[in-house]
């Protein structure tokens, strides 16, 4: 007798997206975190009043997550409260010039027709046959099992208007938004998104060009930071019997002829399960958990191919007063070929750059609870991408550092008066986050994501190489982010529940 049905490593979105799942399909399921908080990036931790969010900082595309809840004959709104938000972004651009792309689309059509004349009648084509393809593959895509081209054609038949994505696959970011707009500040507000999964605008697959576009669906901040998220997702699955152990860390997996039978926590403990479901990055998991020794030749290959993603150094910030900003997200941003030019002169060559891209998330706009009365607090991604190795650095020692050329952009572009106002100023490294979410590298969208990392090319949710072995989140299809992490955990699910014959 085993110990459970399912035992999954890791209570990110993923992961409690399949316990969740796989409990609500009358498995008895176990979910083993290391930390004592659940979502891993997508978290809110706590400091003097002030509610920090570890790292994802809006949810968009919020269908796959309502999927996952209507899986369960659960409503979405009764487990997460979704606060909208509009305007989408408010962009600085180098110069210092700003201009804000609100919600509606009507709206934003007229900022463009303003702001960028020359692309209108292109924004107008780009958006109506964008927001078209969206709304008719979004949900076939994205919670859909494309792990091999046999599973993907018979939802190509089924939906045989999706030939029309296929170029946004094969084209990468910076071509597609390129073929479409001129104007620099246009191509700029469409090719930054890249960055959300962590490439640039020339490696990025094209398909991401629509991002833009699919956050006028609607974009949210949950109530309470994005914690909100993962808790609801357990709670929902809590309800069916779910178990989610936290500061359980897990040492191995229990691998016997290539089959997955269980796992080893740090303490020498064993337990044994028919299935096990990893929501590790995906090099971790085969290569420190399963084990190279247990891994054939080819697969030993093929995951030693993969690269990791991107680390995306945080800086963290409580004040005392209210930032000059007008939406959540404010980017500061250059050029598209500025954008690859950090990417290829900086971050490759492992120099932290002094200029780069920054986005600004101020989550205290949404929900004034998540600090003190008055106060509010400010998240950011500063100068990304920046190495994990920096040349003739360390982290460690250049935190402060670090710190203070952040200080310094908020005062230039956000407070001037920025000084008299801090409360607070957390830096979180990639070093930080190696330590805290045991990321390799400090990666935070698991495997880097370019044009050969997706569907059937990225790793699959049910591992070829060893037998009773699942992986969910950023690893898997589609690539990290809130809505396809989730995703990830409906489709391991479904494969679990199909081959334990439920």
């Amino acid at each position: 007798m085993v110990d459970y049905d399912v035992v999954i490593v890791g209570a990110g979105l993923g992961g409690l997206t399949t316990g969740s799942l796989c409990a609500m399909k009358g498995l008895k399921t176990l979910v083993l975190e290391q930390s004592d908080l659940i979502g891993g990036c997508c978290s809110t931790f706590e400091q003097d009043g002030y509610y920090f969010d570890v790292g994802a900082s809006i949810v968009e595309l919020v269908r796959p997550i309502e999927m996952a809840f209507e899986r369960m004959g659960k409503n979405l709104n009764d487990y997460i409260d979704l606060i909208p938000c509009d305007p989408i972004y408010s962009f600085i651009t180098p110069e210092g010039e700003r201009f804000t792309i609100p919600l509606d689309m009507e709206e934003t059509n007229e900022v463009i027709r303003k702001m960028a004349p020359e692309d209108y009648e292109s924004w107008m084509k780009f958006s109506q046959f964008g927001m078209w393809l969206l709304q008719y593959a979004l949900e076939a895509l994205v919670t859909s099992d494309l792990n091999t081209f046999t599973k993907a054609l018979p939802l190509i038949l089924k939906y045989h208007k999706l030939y029309k994505i296929i170029p946004y696959f094969l084209k990468n970011h910076e071509t597609v938004v390129k073929k479409a707009f001129s104007n620099r500040n246009m191509l700029a507000s469409v090719s930054f998104q890249s960055f959300f999964v962590g490439a640039p605008p020339y490696l990025a697959s094209g398909v991401f060009g629509l991002i833009a576009l699919s956050e006028h669906l609607g974009i949210f901040y949950p109530r309470s930071g994005m914690i909100a998220i993962p808790r609801g997702i357990m709670l929902a699955g809590q309800e069916f019997g779910l178990e989610v152990r936290t500061n359980a860390l897990v040492d191995r997996f229990i691998v016997e002829n290539r089959a997955a039978k269980g796992v080893v926590l740090a303490d020498g403990s064993e337990i044994t399960a028919r299935a096990v479901v990893s929501n590790l990055n995906g090099k971790v998991t085969y290569l420190k958990m399963v084990g190279p020794e247990h891994l054939p030749a080819w697969a030993f290959k093929a995951v030693n191919s993969y690269q990791n993603s991107v680390p995306c150094p945080m800086i963290y910030v409580g004040l005392d007063t209210k930032p000059h900003l007008n939406a959540h997200h404010t980017i500061i941003t250059g050029t598209v070929e500025f954008m690859n030019e950090v990417w290829e002169k900086y971050y490759t060559k492992g120099i932290i750059p002094t200029k780069a891209l920054s986005l600004i998330c101020w989550p205290t706009e949404a929900d004034p609870d998540l600090a003190p009365k008055g106060h509010h607090i400010l998240s950011w991604i500063y100068n990304a991408p920046a190495p994990y190795s920096p040349v003739g650095a360390n982290w460690d020692n250049i935190k402060d550092r670090y710190g203070e050329m952040a200080l310094r952009e908020l005062e230039k572009y956000a407070l001037p008066d920025a000084r008299d106002h801090l409360t607070k100023l957390i830096v979180s490294t990639p070093l930080d986050f190696e330590r805290r979410l045991l990321h390799p590298e400090g990666g935070i969208y698991g495997l880097f994501t370019d044009i050969t990392s997706l569907a059937m090319f990225r790793m699959r949710n049910r591992s070829k190489a060893i037998e009773n072995l699942y992986l969910s989140g950023a690893s898997t299809h589609f690539g990290g982010g809130v809505p396809t992490s989730v995703a990830s955990g409906v489709v391991t699910a479904d494969l679990i529940a199909s081959d334990l014959k439920l």
